[in-house]
């Protein structure tokens, strides 16, 4: 269905810049119903092969096919548009409607669809995305993940033949994630739907057919996911991970000398059923070499924080500063109806100096509603914020208080507007009257530890969406605020860009900084965070350590959480290891712990 015939793109060079080649000769051709992924670094040229299929860009050189029809022939650009519908990284750049099923039946009417056939298919839709309780709310007052399930129900109403996905789904809680991907896989089933996917999900990565990843602007490395994932060493250096159950089982695989079959431990059971039957064939050596082979295996299953921080002890948390202090807060938005949506109910919160916070929950939460009223964007009008011993209610006092707060909101955009990226980070510090010299070191210091120093010169409206959050992140970070706030920093971050955000990260709280970090990703928040706050429904779910907040699977699904990953993994081993240590948070962490076990066994 798709062609790709030696491609290449460049984009073209502003004045003072140098051109960028994003593809770079690339050939391929993805079939008729068939559920193709593209992975990579940022920048390596995903999201331009995306605009290059449904004619947004066209090529430099060689031709895209789309359909039998060329994407550089006007007359065929729009047929090829409707054949091609495309949800891109920040749903705001394709929601137009002055309500929810307004935005869904644009699509249809410009197909020029009778009215009963637009009306069934906005239905249909609204139900599909899980939006139909939302039908006459106005998208700007969703939250971001409901504004990506909305852009999504917005492309299925057309019925196009092929879904291009741009990290369509970085946003969405997992329980989201996963009911928006069964809905993708189940239209591909039964309408023969093409389907494109760009993630940095390996989770959804497995779901495809086959694997094409890009560097460089070139194709690096292509197969089926069983054939791809096995090369665990080539796609982390690719800047990319490897599903947690394959890579424990590969590494119990390496450690033991058991051969396997990479069809084998693709799948999660399969992975358990590996290792299990690992454990099985070594069950005879317990005793004989237990001393010389444990002594042999490394083991660390504390989380990086808490093991080299131990702030998460109530006894010690007394000691500490507190910085932020929120007492019965509650928030409610006016709807279009008039009738008030209530985003937050008696919050209660006390944040110390120098503590890292991850604050979880479902889309629509009320996350960042809460994190919004600690900088004064949203006044407190039931409650109290006070921040570093000032009460936000007094509207003078916010001012001041954000020279001290730094926020990163949920889609970057919100924040560039400069022409390049190097006055871009300039900005907060300028605004803070420093001198020339000091705006220059806190550009160049923000822009290294984030690691956009060699894009310095260019625009930031030029960059793929992981650039654009790096260099909106070094813009609050060259403020050198006390306190950081962040709105899902690491979505639309490669893999190996997010383990690198979240280190530079903890740096800054070794200099005095204190970090409330907004995700879905509990596996990262366990491993990185003093404590985690669960937000549901604008209600306090719960609020613990990393192993009070993981120690229930039911819990979890019910605030629409996943339980990590390496932790699942292990759970499925107590019935033989009694005393295993379930609480790793990394797959490297979890086949020590199991190695351990089983040389002790």
């Amino acid at each position: 269905m798709i062609h790709f015939n030696d491609v290449s793109f460049t984009y073209g060079a502003a004045e003072g810049q140098l051109p960028i080649r994003a593809v770079n000769h690339v050939s391929f051709h993805i079939k008729k119903g068939s559920h193709v992924a593209l992975l990579g670094r940022n920048g390596s040229g995903k999201s331009t092969i995306a605009r290059l299929i449904n004619g947004l860009l066209v090529p430099d050189e060689g031709s895209v096919l789309v359909d039998g029809m060329d994407t550089t022939d006007s007359l065929d650009i729009f047929e090829i548009r409707r054949i091609c519908g495309m949800v891109f990284q920040n749903p705001d750049n394709q929601l137009i409607g002055a309500t929810v099923a307004d935005d869904i039946a644009f699509g249809p009417c410009n197909l020029e669809l009778p009215i009963d056939e637009v009306n069934r298919r906005v239905d249909e839709a609204l139900q599909k995305a899980g939006l139909s309780d939302l039908r006459d709310r106005a998208p700007h007052h969703l939250s971001g993940g409901q504004k990506q399930k909305l852009a999504i129900a917005s492309i299925l109403a057309m019925e196009p033949e092929c879904i291009i996905l741009d990290e369509a789904t970085s946003m969405l809680d997992p329980m989201s994630r996963r009911s928006v991907m069964e809905l993708i896989l189940e239209l591909k089933e039964k309408s023969d739907i093409s389907i494109v996917q760009i993630t940095h999900h390996m989770e959804e990565a497995v779901l495809a057919d086959y694997i094409y990843v890009i560097s460089d602007g070139r194709i690096s490395l292509e197969g089926t996911p069983a054939e791809v994932f096995d090369q665990f060493e080539r796609v982390h250096a690719e800047g990319l991970s490897v599903p947690t159950h394959i890579e424990i089982a590969r590494r119990i695989a390496d450690r033991t000398g058991m051969p396997y079959r990479p069809e084998e431990i693709f799948s999660f059971d399969g992975a358990v059923s590996f290792v299990r039957g690992v454990v099985a064939s070594l069950s005879p050596l317990k005793g004989s070499t237990d001393d010389q082979d444990s002594s042999a295996v490394p083991f660390s299953c504390e989380p990086i924080v808490t093991e080299s921080r131990s702030f998460g002890d109530g006894s010690q948390e007394i000691d500490r500063e507190s910085v932020i202090e929120i007492s019965n807060l509650s928030f409610s938005y006016t709807s279009d109806t008039g009738e008030p949506v209530k985003a937050l109910d008696d919050i209660s919160l006390s944040v110390s100096k120098g503590e890292i916070l991850g604050i979880l929950g479902h889309t629509g939460s009320g996350k960042s509603t809460l994190i919004q009223h600690i900088n004064g964007i949203i006044p407190s009008k039931k409650g109290t914020v006070v921040v570093l011993g000032r009460d936000l209610s007094d509207r003078k006092t916010v001012r001041d208080i954000r020279r001290h707060v730094g926020l990163l909101f949920q889609y970057p955009e919100d924040q560039l507007f400069e022409e390049t990226v190097a006055l871009d980070i300039a900005f907060a510090p300028k605004q803070l009257n420093r001198t020339p010299e000091q705006v220059e070191r806190a550009v160049l210091g923000a822009a290294k530890r984030l690691g956009v120093d060699a894009i310095l010169h260019r625009s930031p409206f030029e960059l793929s969406g992981g650039q654009r959050r790096r260099v909106a992140i070094a813009g609050v970070l060259a403020a050198e605020p006390d306190i950081i706030m962040m709105d899902e920093p690491a979505a639309g971050l490669d893999p190996s860009g997010r383990d690198e955000l979240f280190a530079d990260l903890m740096t800054l709280v070794d200099e005095g900084a204190t970090l409330l970090i907004v995700s879905h990703d509990m596996e990262t928040m366990a491993r990185l965070c003093d404590r985690i706050l669960i937000l549901n429904n604008g209600n306090v779910a719960g609020c613990g350590t990393p192993r009070e907040m993981t120690s229930s699977a039911e819990f979890l699904k019910s605030v629409s959480l996943d339980i990590p990953s390496s932790k699942q993994f292990l759970n499925c081993f107590v019935d033989l290891f009694p005393t295993l240590d379930t609480n790793c948070y990394t797959a490297k962490e979890a086949a020590d712990a199991l190695v351990k076990a089983i040389y002790r066994r």
